[in-house]
């Protein structure tokens, strides 16, 4: 038993249940989601310590860490070892070794009969080196990528009251973490505060429906799934390997390596004995029963399939060449020497000997011809002298032009330049900042006719500033100073900025010149926090004097709702601050602010000024 109220086991099983039945668990057997946060020794409000190394260690110890440790990378030899598995180069190989071993039988190893043999044993070799050698070094380059993202994945906390990013592999159970609007949750949690919290499960169940989570239905949040709506406060209470999506890597890996080693899959889990959670089942099994062999084959690229096709048709065409030429080679040599007696047979017969009729070649006279073949005709002659040792060559040498047609119509040099096509298309793709994992990733590239990208971060520098502003009945082309606006503007803006908008978001100076300021949170909200720094104004004091206890109530910012809005209770009422699409907000408005900073009607004229502008 440790120290703490709940041991990882009991945390583990406690967020295997969903919905009311995990609120039910909690309100049982830890009489409530603040009395959890106690036996947890952490608080709601002000979170962990964040200079108690001792503690976290301990978290660490009792809980385990925020990591799931990946498979170990392939070797260099097993990667040419699949390298190897394809059927072009195993004809290749057969027809090469033939080449070789009858070069070593037939021509008593003399000559340069060998040459052909072992050209295409090296350009095998070099196929085999090209290929691993880059999913190799690639592999390497992609598993430096991710871990450097996943060193870089930050979560905010709070810890000693102050809200701050902490990488995700540092999180450990008992943390208080702020989810908004994008994140992904990096461990298993529980719901203690929030607004209109909409939760995308698809990663574990597969179900597209965002769900809504609060304290009263549903309190249950995973790790892996992401927010698409609203905002909490989030109890962490599993972590790395003992959080759902933990669980499921943890799965996912074993039955790769049940694969590999062609054991069951609980055999080898480490999880053998336990229940396994609703979500893995579902990823893991189809209809109940486990897919081993056939779920992750490897499949080949379309450029694979089609030479792989290739292969086996040339080298079903150049088997029946190879064989028709041996038999046709074979009955030309027996209707030759047993059938007709010309070109070299051996007769023999009663009034004549060997010596009167020696083994016809080039050097026989006519009449010798004409009168073998008479008395063969005749019946002068008694018999076939029969089979000779030395046919055996003719025979042996027409079986060696045969595998030479096979050889010969087998295409080696086809998998070496597809290989070092590819391996071009990789280093040029590189030079262009282009990091391809695999060589047939070019050719899937290739035969790509659409692509579809994430334009934030990849064609754009993730980063949004002020350049247009709307004040007083006047459109401001550049950012103004706080000069050019009235001091009620001035405060009226910088408080629904720095009220309106996630308290995650933040903008953190640059600590070197030249540098630009840090953005942190939501892109949009921190370019608007950024212009109230601009205009003279501070954010965090006016946060500090509106605390996020002190709403009323906040809408969200959704697709559907297009706009987000915070309700503060005055001492006259309440006032909302409301930011959005611009359509959407003049569309609920009947009046703007003119340039007196008194409230003038919204005309259609100034409606569509303001949209076209």
């Amino acid at each position: 038993m440790t120290g703490f109220g709940a041991t990882v086991e009991e945390l583990r099983k406690l967020m295997e249940n969903r919905s009311a039945d995990g609120r039910d668990i909690i309100e049982e057997k830890y009489e409530g989601i603040d009395n959890l946060v106690k036996l947890l020794k952490s608080n709601a409000t002000s979170g962990l310590k964040n200079d108690d190394a001792e503690d976290i260690e301990e978290r660490v110890t009792a809980f385990g860490k925020n990591f799931v440790e990946p498979k170990a990378p392939k070797s260099f030899l097993h990667l040419c070892l699949e390298a190897a598995q394809d059927i072009t180069l195993i004809i290749l190989v057969v027809a090469a070794v033939f080449s070789i071993i009858l070069w070593m039988t037939v021509e008593k190893m003399s000559g340069t009969g060998w040459i052909e043999g072992a050209a295409i044993l090296i350009s095998v070799c070099l196929v085999i080196l090209v290929t691993a050698g880059n999913d190799y070094s690639k592999e390497r380059q992609f598993r430096s990528l991710q871990s450097k993202l996943d060193d870089n994945a930050m979560i905010s906390v709070i810890r000693d009251g102050e809200s701050i990013k902490l990488y995700t592999k540092e999180v450990v159970v008992g943390e208080i973490i702020q989810l908004g609007y994008g994140d992904i949750l990096p461990a298993d949690g529980i719901y203690l505060t929030g607004n209109d919290l909409a939760i995308d499960e698809s990663t574990l169940t597969g179900e597209t429906d965002h769900i809504k989570k609060n304290r009263e239905k549903d309190p249950m949040l995973l790790s892996g799934t992401s927010v698409m709506e609203g905002s909490c406060k989030m109890l962490v209470t599993a972590v790395g390997p003992n959080s759902q999506a933990g669980i499921i890597m943890t799965l996912i890996e074993a039955e790769k390596d049940d694969e590999d080693s062609d054991d069951d899959v609980e055999s080898d889990s480490e999880y053998e004995d336990e229940e396994v959670p609703e979500e893995a089942e579902k990823m893991m099994n189809g209809n109940g029963k486990k897919h081993v062999k056939s779920a992750s084959k490897k499949e080949k690229s379309v450029l694979q399939g089609k030479l792989t096709r290739l292969a086996i048709q040339i080298g079903y065409f150049g088997t029946v060449a190879a064989v028709l030429t041996i038999l046709v080679l074979i009955i030309k040599f027996c209707l030759t020497h047993f059938a007709f007696g010309i070109d070299g047979c051996r007769l023999t017969s009663s009034n004549a000997t060997d010596s009167a009729y020696p083994r016809w070649n080039t050097t026989m006279t006519e009449a010798d011809c004409t009168a073998a073949t008479v008395d063969l005709i005749t019946g002068t002659y008694g018999k076939f002298k029969g089979w000779s040792s030395e046919y055996m060559s003719d025979l042996l040498h027409y079986f060696i032009i045969g595998v030479t047609v096979l050889v010969v119509a087998v295409p080696e040099g086809l998998p070496l330049a597809v290989t070092i096509s590819l391996a071009y298309s990789v280093k040029k793709m590189m030079k262009d900042n282009n990091l391809v994992r695999h060589l047939d990733a070019c050719e899937t590239m290739g035969n790509a006719t659409a692509i579809c990208s994430d334009k934030t971060g990849t064609l754009t520098t993730n980063r949004m500033s002020v350049v247009q502003c709307f004040f007083r009945g006047k459109l401001m082309k550049n950012t103004p100073t706080p000069e050019m606006l009235s001091p009620e503007i001035v405060t009226l803006f910088c408080d629904s900025v720095s009220i309106n908008s996630s308290y995650s978001s933040k903008v953190i100076p640059p600590t070197k010149a030249g540098e630009m300021p840090k953005h942190l949170g939501n892109k949009t909200e921190c370019s608007l926090l950024q212009f109230v720094g601009q205009i003279g104004q501070d954010y965090e004091a006016i946060r500090k004097k509106n605390t996020e206890e002190d709403f009323y109530k906040v809408y969200t910012f959704n697709s559907k709702r297009k706009c987000m809005a915070t309700v503060l209770k005055t001492d006259t009422g309440f006032r909302m601050f409301v930011k959005g699409a611009g359509e959407v907000v003049l569309g609920r408005c009947d009046s703007i602010i003119g340039e007196d900073s008194t409230p003038v009607p919204l005309t259609p004229k100034t409606y569509d000024r303001l949209l076209i502008e």
